[in-house]
């Protein structure tokens, strides 16, 4: 899933302009109930919303551009859906006559979004999404009151999508603040409440339950977002999401919904992701992430089987090792499989790049890995992941599911030929058995190896010509595997690990 503008197809939506999401969870709170009584909820959640309406602002943001239009051609009417397309036309053809134009007047182009946000700090601080600010140069913070105040950045983090803005308090109106809660200890079946700006209607309460955690809607690498059916509609993006004790336990950021509006699942990031993100940008203006230096892949059952990987599938496989990261320096290679970073658990590969993120730089941690079947711990000093770096712990391409895994290789091979290089443009470092061709109704097919590609190891030991691959295949069967495990390069270099079923 990928953030998108509502259509008629379930979509992840983002609040921009007038849209917006909110979201999530919490815990109830007081003695059990019988389950009638859970069923209907909480009598009444107008205290707990009087307590905290005052620190939920509307937040107004609008970007001016300049834009050149030609004088000749046709003119569209201001916010014509068409109208960038039908300037990018014109004036590379200097109007409809193709004799271009010396000067073209400028114009300006103003675009407004509306959303919501909380006060964390009576001082002036506040907190949005990053997407309902974009790259606004007019942002007003709107009180509960009606109040508008001018707001500065203070700094905004896209991979989380926060923002931190400073305004300044009036001795004649004092602000709220609301406190931060620990979104860890939520449960699914928590209740919870949103208050935001949904459609520009400002100050709306909506309730309800945590329908799941831990999500992943693949909008950015740190995807870890709290699941929730309260209500949660345009412009209610950035809005705080509550516990039943008024602390802040996430940020509301989308939703999905084949029309824009709510159907009862929106997502927040919760409060234990955005705290050191926003405690980081108030202190830096930036956000400074920990850096492994690594690619990684998940680990299915076939996989693990093939790697001798007790305890079944887990952890995140390294398909790639960075030149000049930390991991490589700490002795880090491609096919070990990191079951726990720093202590915290690596279920899946996508929690590496969470806990690696939210670990600080510079810090000596223990990283515990699988290779070989044995266990090993390798001591790693972080380095600091830089914008403009290849996404750190990016997903290698994905192997399929372990129930496509049939029981042939299907694969027809070729020792490396500078005609082959040729053929398949691979690069002069890469090494290995040449794929020239791949059953279409085999498990190679199933798990995307193309011609072209080089298997560089088969269960974990080099290879370099069709002979040795079959030896291995064959040495594997005798062992009784299930499964055997390819390393496969494409013709840059990059690898992955795809495990085959064996017959």
């Amino acid at each position: 899933m990928n953030p998108a503008p509502a259509s008629g197809r379930p979509v992840l939506a983002r609040a921009r302009g007038l849209l917006a999401a909110t979201l999530i969870g919490v815990s109830v709170a007081g003695t059990a109930l019988p389950v009638t009584a859970l069923a209907r909820g909480p009598e009444s959640l107008a205290d707990l919303a009087e307590q905290v309406t005052d620190a939920v602002v509307n937040i107004a943001a609008s970007t001016t551009v300049e834009q050149r239009s030609s004088r000749s051609g046709p003119q569209l009417p201001p916010g014509t859906p068409f109208e960038d397309l039908f300037e990018e036309f014109f004036n590379k053809r200097g109007g409809r006559g193709g004799g271009g134009e010396s000067e073209q007047p400028r114009t300006q182009r103003k675009s407004n979004s509306l959303g919501s946000g909380f006060i964390i700090d009576a001082s002036g601080i506040v907190v949005t999404n990053n997407h309902v600010i974009g790259d606004a140069n007019d942002i007003q913070v709107i009180l509960h009151d009606g109040t508008k105040l001018k707001a500065e950045i203070i700094g905004k983090d896209s991979k989380i999508d926060l923002a931190v803005l400073r305004v300044k308090p009036t001795a004649e109106r004092p602000l709220k603040a609301v406190p931060f809660g620990d979104s860890e200890r939520l449960r699914p079946g928590d209740w919870v409440m949103a208050i935001g700006n949904p459609f520009g209607l400002g100050g709306s309460v909506s309730a309800g339950i945590v329908s799941a955690r831990g999500r992943n809607i693949e909008s950015g690498p740190y995807d870890n977002y709290i699941q929730t059916d309260a209500a949660i509609n345009k412009g209610n993006s950035g809005g705080p999401l509550f516990n039943m004790n008024g602390e802040v336990i996430g940020i509301n950021t989308a939703i999905l919904s084949p029309t824009g509006g709510s159907v009862g699942i929106g997502f927040a990031v919760p409060s234990a992701s955005a705290k050191p993100v926003i405690d980081q940008l108030r202190e830096f203006g930036e956000v400074r992430r920990g850096w492994l230096g690594v690619r990684i892949q998940n680990v299915d059952d076939a996989t693990a089987e093939a790697l001798g990987l007790k305890g079944g599938a887990r952890g995140a496989l390294v398909a790639g090792v960075d030149e000049k990261g930390p991991a490589k320096g700490a002795g880090l290679e491609v096919g070990d499989v990191i079951t726990r970073f720093n202590g915290n658990p690596v279920k899946a590969s996508s929690d590496l790049p969470r806990i690696v993120a939210s670990t600080p730089v510079g810090q000596k941690v223990d990283v515990m890995i699988v290779r070989k079947g044995e266990e090993q711990t390798k001591a790693v000093t972080l380095g600091r992941l830089e914008d403009n770096e290849r996404p750190q712990l990016a997903n290698a391409r994905q192997p399929e599911p372990e129930n496509a895994v049939r029981q042939a290789l299907g694969l027809n091979l070729s020792g490396m030929t500078d005609e082959l290089r040729r053929r398949f443009s691979i690069k002069e470092t890469v090494k290995g058995v040449v794929v020239t061709r791949v059953d279409p109704n085999s498990t190679a097919a199933d798990k995307r190896i193309q011609p072209g590609e080089v298997i560089v190891e088969v269960g974990q030991e080099s290879v370099s010509s069709p002979a040795e691959v079959t030896k291995r295949v064959d040495a594997l069967k005798k062992e009784g595997r299930k499964s055997i495990l390819l390393q496969v390069a494409d013709a840059k270099g990059d690898v992955r690990f795809v495990a085959l079923g064996l017959e």
